[in-house]
This record gives C-alpha cells, structure tokens and sequence, in this order.
C-alpha cells in the first residue's frame, strides 16, 4: 500500500519484523502474555472491590494501577495478536481507530505516572504523619486523588493528540506496531514544530513531575526512618514502599528505553519491541509484586490464579 492518497482514512501497520519461523513462538508468548495480565489484574480489581478489609486508601488507589494495565492492553494486544498473523500487506487500520489506539496508550503512559504518583503520597501520609492519616486519607480525599490522576493525564494526552488530528496527511504507513502519538503526526506533510514542542514539553514535565514527587516523598520517608526508633514502623516503611518503588523503577526504566531507543534508527526493532513491553511487563509485574505484600492478594493468587497456570 503506497503513501499516495491524501487524508486517507486506511492507514497500514508495519507492526513487528518477525521471521516466519518465530510467529507462532512470538505469538504465543504475546496471547499467554495477555491471558496473564488479564486474569490477574481483573481478579485484583474485583477482589479489591469485594473484601472489605481491603477498602483502604492504599489498596483503593493501587486499583487504578491494574484497571490502567486492563485498558492499556486490551487495545493494543488483541490487535498485535491479529496483526502477527497477517503479511504485511494486509495489517490495515482505520484513522479513527488509530487515533483511539494512540490516545489509550498515551493514557496508559501518563497514567501509571499519576498514579504512582497519589500512591507515594499516600505512603507520604502514612509514615510521616500517621496519626493523621485517617483525617486526612478519607474517602473524600482518595475520590479527589483518583480524579486528579486521570484528570491531568486526559488533558495532558487529550492536547497531544488534539494537535496531531489538526494536520493532513499525506502518508499512510505506521512505523509502529500499534499506533501512537508521533506515529500519526509522521504521517503529515505538515510542519510539526508545534506537535515535537508539546510533545517535548510534556513529556519533561511528566517526567520531572514524577522524579521529582519520588524523590520528595521518598527522602522524607527515609528521614523519618533513619531518626526512628520505632520498629514496627520502619518495618511498614520498607514493607510498603520497597514494592512502591520497584514498580515505579520499572515503569520509569522501560519509558527511558524507549525515549533512549528513539535516537538509534538502526535499533528501530529493538524499539518497538521495547514499546510493547512497556504494556506487558508493568501488567504482569505489578499484581505479583503487590501479591507479595499483601496476604490477600497473595492468598487469592495461590487460591485462584496459579492453580490454572
């Protein structure tokens, strides 16, 4: 399919450059993949939702963790899984369901940085003032925390993708395995200046955002740590905040692959495997690393989840 037609509402994937002999390994490794992250991440959402005893503000904002992992990969998995089988030729997409694909990855993205970001400081509140933290963690304040981390995503992404529809296009090939931001706004003739400034720009302040809320909060919580003698409390501390921390280290160490692989063309299929690894490892991580912590997450895993594995 040639770049030929103008605004063309058929655009056609490139998706993974995989040898005939590993489709259906690969293949297969993306669907179990899939089943994993669905099965647990549903069945933390409804246990989470269901036991009472876990209705606390840390459980109920790590919910929007897998619900963000359900959405993230139910709209760019199935489709790589439909595309691998297929030639080339023949992986074609609709503009508009293109569009979707790249605004629920982008969300997906910004989101699990918003989240980490209300949970950490919610472990803030917990270590740091924990005779106040039932006054201050209310129902209220986690509705307004959620809110919040969904809200600025969609604005965030709502703005990205905004100023890439805006332009014509004059292509229709999707350097991409799914479809993203900087996929689509490739496909234009047009100047780009504005999308490559606000995609800059979002991103560092993203990112410093972030950083910068991890660093904070998790300096003080070191402090009050360090200075104190009370056991139980720096147990909690590192119980909590250690599986914290290392779902945020993974999320942030696939996101700078990718930026970093973006600067090599020679790696671009390193890239895009990286691109789609950064749906799939955070989805299947985050309910194992949680299950460590919690008992029952962790007993419903042993009870339910590795039984039919």
């Amino acid at each position: 399919m040639g770049n030929y037609t103008y605004n063309s509402f058929t655009l056609q994937l490139e998706g993974l450059n995989v040898s005939n002999e590993l489709v259906y390994p690969v293949f297969l490794f993306f669907f179990f993949s899939y089943l994993f992250i669905m099965v647990t991440n549903v069945g933390i959402v409804v246990l989470i939702f269901n036991d009472k005893s876990l209705h606390q503000p840390m459980y109920l904002l790590f919910s929007n963790l897998p619900f963000n992992d359900i959405i993230g990969n139910s709209i760019m998995v199935p489709r790589l899984l439909s595309d691998i089988l297929l030639p080339p030729s023949e992986r074609l997409i609709n503009y508009y369901e293109c569009v979707v694909q790249a605004f629920t990855s982008h969300m997906f993205g910004t989101t699990s940085h918003t989240v980490l970001m209300i949970m950490a400081f919610d472990r803030y509140v917990a270590i740091c003032n924990p005779l106040r933290y039932a006054a201050i963690m209310t129902n209220k304040m986690v509705i307004k925390l959620t809110v919040s981390a969904w809200g600025v995503a969609f604005v965030l992404v709502g703005i990205l993708l905004g100023l890439t529809i805006r332009l014509n296009r004059c292509r229709t090939m999707i350097m991409n395995p799914y479809c993203d931001n900087a996929s689509l706004f490739k496909l234009s003739c047009d100047s780009v200046f504005i999308n490559n400034a606000y995609g800059l720009t979002f991103t560092v302040v993203l990112f410093t955002a972030s950083i910068g809320t991890m660093v904070l909060t998790y300096t003080k919580i070191t402090v009050v740590c360090l200075t104190s003698k009370n056991k139980s409390l720096n147990s909690k501390a590192l119980k909590t905040c250690s599986t914290h921390l290392i779902v945020y280290l993974i999320m942030v160490f696939n996101g700078f692959s990718i930026i970093t692989l973006h600067r090599f063309p020679q790696y671009s299929d390193y890239r895009k495997l990286c691109s789609i690894l950064f749906h799939i490892i955070p989805g299947s991580l985050n309910p194992i690393i949680y299950g460590i912590q919690s008992k029952e997450i962790k007993k419903f895993f042993s009870e339910k989840i590795l039984k039919n594995f």
